[in-house]
């Protein structure tokens, strides 16, 4: 999106026309999925309406099942394509960008596809909130205490920002939700963060790292290092060192990998799976072929060890969009080529409302600074004057209201109670 939105600022009438394949109408800006799932931003305001934005592209919404780029061709399925039965369309092009990011990483644990649930969508972060306000009001309603127990244990398995954030944040909203409900305290609640490494947000640094650590074990999370989950079946989470916890919420965060469509391609791919491109942002050894973001191995040319990649983060995928454009434009026009330079400027990350790490340009910032560092920046990266107002707007007017804790788990099912009055079968809920 970023690449279109540049080309289309550039791009002299009638110079090119560019054409953007997308599964959703919408990019979603990661980094505040978390707030959104906290009901601190509305989830319409965390997505950027494609065709409002890229208003001179021309807009497919499809999957690109193959890349065949000896012959320019990408063949790319359609909600059409799907109506009429067909194997998809082909279309033809004279310069690719490849960008397809990333998709969540799982691994063959028991269970995990049967009750986990990722946090890389604004989908699955509107169901995480749902979910959660859900499980409470379960509790809440329940005389068995295993029902209960289990509905108010929540596992998180990641340590890194999506892990992290996420549950810094929705433990923060359902603290604050307890307070609505005359038998569900705060201390009711099992928060445990499972992690495999040997610390959590290694982007921030070590001393920010265990300061992140110190603070969610002071709201009663369990941060449990170096352990694996390796099972959660039967809505039982079975963890390395041996716990147990019978729980009905598993929220999986531990990696990604590169998109699909990668391999589906004649493009060179590293050991990682990630497209070889070059500083200047081309597919290395390929004509007419881009690449950025999450799928591409880009050299860091200001790092000293050599040989290293620029980490597959937004802040350098947004700025990689921006060269990548301006090179197309010059190779386009037959001028030089530059090559994409920047050096890493640190890392925030959010651990609730009011609270949070930051790393940036060698300072270190914790507590209420850091959070308010984090959202100064990414509000200033949020595509489109239009989109930081309105998030602006929502930030203001949460420190004048109290949050909202309803549950719109019925969202999932819009159908469900029409289906029931036609005499159907209810949907069932995991």
């Amino acid at each position: 999106m970023y690449t279109a939105l540049h080309l289309q600022r550039k791009l002299r009438s009638g110079e090119a026309e560019v054409i953007v394949v997308t599964p959703d109408p919408y990019m979603t800006y990661q980094p505040f999925l978390p707030e959104a799932a906290a009901g601190s931003i509305s989830p319409r305001h965390v997505v950027v309406p494609l065709r409002r934005v890229l208003d001179k592209c021309k807009i497919v919404i499809g999957e690109a099942k193959s890349i065949d780029h000896a012959k320019r061709t990408a063949t790319v399925t359609t909600l059409a394509t799907e109506e009429e039965g067909t194997g998809g369309i082909e279309i033809t092009y004279d310069e690719l960008v490849l960008a397809p990011g990333s998709v969540s990483r799982t691994l063959p644990i028991p269970g995990l596809a049967d009750y986990a649930i990722g946090f890389k969508t604004v989908e699955e972060a509107i169901g995480l909130r749902n979910h959660v306000i859900e499980q409470m009001d379960i509790a809440s309603a329940t005389r068995d205490p295993a029902i209960r127990d289990a509905a108010l244990t929540f596992v998180f398995v990641g340590g890194g920002y999506a892990g992290v954030e996420a549950l810094g944040e929705l433990e923060d909203m359902a603290r604050y939700a307890a307070r609505y409900y005359h038998n569900v305290k705060p201390q009711d609640m099992k928060w445990i963060l499972v992690e495999a490494t040997g610390r959590i947000l290694p982007e921030v640094g070590e001393e920010m790292g265990k300061y992140a650590i110190r603070e969610l074990r002071g709201r009663n999370i369990d941060v449990r290092l170096e352990t694996r989950l390796e099972s959660c079946a039967d809505r039982v989470a079975v963890l390395s060192d041996g716990s147990r916890f019978p729980t009905r919420t598993v929220v999986w965060t531990a990696g990604v990998k590169p998109h699909p469509v990668l391999a589906a391609s004649d493009l060179p791919l590293n050991e990682r799976g990630r497209l070889t491109a070059t500083a200047r942002l081309t597919i290395e050894g390929t004509e007419h072929a881009w690449a950025a973001g999450d799928a591409a191995a880009v050299p860091d040319l200001t790092a000293h060890e050599k040989g290293k990649e620029c980490a597959p983060n937004a802040q350098h995928a947004v700025r990689q969009a921006k060269v990548l454009a301006e090179n197309l434009l010059a190779s386009l026009r037959g001028e030089p080529l530059k090559n994409y330079e920047h050096k890493y400027a640190g890392s925030v990350a959010s651990l609730g409302l009011h609270k949070g790490v930051a790393h940036v340009y060698g300072r270190k910032l914790k507590g209420y600074p850091a959070w308010f560092m984090h959202r100064t920046y990414h509000l200033s990266r949020v595509p489109t004057f239009n989109r930081k107002a309105r998030v602006l707007a929502e930030w203001t007017l949460a420190g004048l209201f109290k949050r909202e804790i309803v549950s719109l788990g019925s969202l999932e099912h819009p159908r469900a109670e029409f289906e029931l009055a036609a005499g159907g079968e209810p949907p069932k809920t995991k």
